[in-house]
């Protein structure tokens, strides 16, 4: 579920005491020299507790290690005790080296978190400051912070964000987020387990993200004092977006939500793994089936018994999708029949046993809709070949239905890949709108004229052409 094509990063559509970690300060990269191998299974984990930088099986000291190699991804004694979004570890200048154009410095925050069933959980969100926010206190401190799920699309630990944004930023939309004078928040929504498409697990964290940025964003000059608080997603990062939207009423009502955009949604796991099976997208099956069931032990216990046992589709093949990023996985699987991994086919992998879950962890709508004080943008290519319109109209309606105050943009030209660089500077007016004060400063850069409705939904069909090369990030260029 997320933007396919041949750039470098693919993976990244592809971590109750407070704990802080010694201060350090970061270097401009050159992104030539990341040292991960994407796809290569880790070494086994590190068990040390030292907070000695020093890491034999991870030499590199200009980056950080992966989840699996870092002592810190480990919350304190007696976290469980904590309630949700309580911050567990501050890391100040959490990368050593910074690829991210008009970022100015890092902080990462482990936080409490709850799982899809509602228990005791972790997770991580990496933030970002702006290159303005450096002249705070004295001016341009940052007033508005923005969680930006960037698609993961793995079923692997190491592929966290927290990790992999230390190399570049997969489409720039975080450079132009900064541009603005935004903090940028991005959690590792799909928790410890890396549970890919476990949509609870994966609002859960990404509302207690925003929950622990804000208790620590102030002692980083973060005006907390009236903050404004924007969510963001798109595709594979849409579905984590529109879970904590849909939550956000029930889990956390305190929190103060300003907007939220959503792009190029999928609403339903099972109808989307049929539409990428046996197609270049079909890695992106077995990985989502993997991780939606981490969540759910009894659905990991029937599927294994289901894989066969010889052949060069058997369980071993299939449960190495845990060891991949969502690039690897593309490659590994790609154009295969998902299906052929099973003794019963399709009827093996959508059992009741396994429908279950998805139906109630990776279907949107089924958990409320976003609060009607919550101005929501929703943009999808009618045309998405990833995910069909017709099940993002019916989402609408239904979160229409239930009071939810939205703007929806049908965009007639395009596809899923297309949409989310159409898509991209509206999603930047719709921020500009409900993040900045209504003083005349605000930068409209798409041309188009965003109707957002007071209350109630607004559908319009548009007609936004795809202009790549306005929209390209920097690496594209430099890289």
């Amino acid at each position: 579920m997320r933007p396919l094509g041949d750039t470098p990063l693919l993976g990244l559509l592809l971590a109750s005491s407070l704990v802080l970690s010694a201060p350090g300060s970061p270097r401009v990269s050159n992104l030539k020299n990341f040292p991960y191998v994407l796809g290569t299974e880790p070494p086994p984990i590190s068990t040390s507790n030292s907070t000695n930088t020093t890491n034999p099986l991870w030499p590199w000291t200009h980056y950080l290690p992966p989840p699996s190699l870092d002592p810190w991804y480990a919350p304190p004694a007696n976290w469980t005790s904590s309630a949700p979004g309580t911050p567990l570890k501050i890391r100040r200048h959490a990368y050593p080296t910074l690829a991210i154009r008009n970022a100015h410095d890092t902080f990462q925050v482990l936080y409490r978190s709850s799982d899809t069933h509602g228990g005791p959980s972790w997770a991580v969100t990496t933030v970002f400051i702006p290159t303005s926010h450096a002249s705070c206190p004295q001016s341009n401190c940052s007033h508005a912070l923005v969680s930006y799920q960037v698609p993961t699309d793995s079923a692997s630990v190491d592929a966290a964000p927290s990790f992999l944004l230390q190399a570049r930023e997969p489409y720039g939309e975080m450079r132009d987020l900064l541009a603005r004078g935004w903090f940028v928040a991005v959690p590792d929504y799909e928790g410890p387990s890396a549970s890919y498409c476990a949509g609870k697990q994966a609002g859960h964290a990404t509302l207690d993200g925003i929950r622990a940025a804000l208790a620590v964003a102030g002692d980083f000059g973060f005006r907390s004092a009236g903050a404004r608080v924007g969510l963001w997603g798109y595709s594979g990062g849409a579905f984590a977006t529109a879970f904590a939207l849909e939550l956000a009423g029930s889990y956390a009502p305190e929190l103060r939500i300003s907007g939220g955009a959503v792009g190029g949604p999928a609403p339903n796991l099972t109808t989307v793994g049929e539409l990428m099976n046996g197609r270049d997208t079909a890695g992106l099956v077995v990985a989502s089936v993997v991780g939606v069931t981490k969540q759910h032990p009894h659905a990991v216990e029937f599927l294994r018994g289901r894989l066969r046992d010889t052949g060069p589709f058997n369980e071993s093949a299939f449960m190495a999708v845990v060891n991949m990023t969502g690039v690897d996985a593309l490659e590994k699987y790609a154009r295969q029949n998902v299906y052929d991994y099973f003794e019963n086919g399709a009827a093996d992998l959508w059992h009741p046993v396994v429908q279950k879950v998805i139906d109630g962890d990776a279907v949107l709508g089924r958990h409320g809709a976003p609060r009607g004080d919550v101005p929501v943008f929703f943009y999808k290519a009618v045309a998405d070949e990833m995910s069909l319109v017709g099940e993002t109209d019916a989402l609408i309606q239904r979160y229409c239905e239930k009071g939810a105050s939205l703007l929806y943009h049908r965009n007639q030209l395009g596809g899923h890949n297309d949409e989310l660089w159409s898509g991209r500077l509206r999603a930047l007016d719709f921020f500009s709108h409900v993040l900045e004060p209504d003083d005349g400063s605000k930068k409209m850069v798409s041309g188009i004229n965003l109707t957002l409705p007071d209350r109630g939904c607004l559908t319009q069909n548009v007609s936004v052409p795809l202009d790549v090369l306005e929209l390209l990030p920097d690496w594209w260029w430099t890289g």
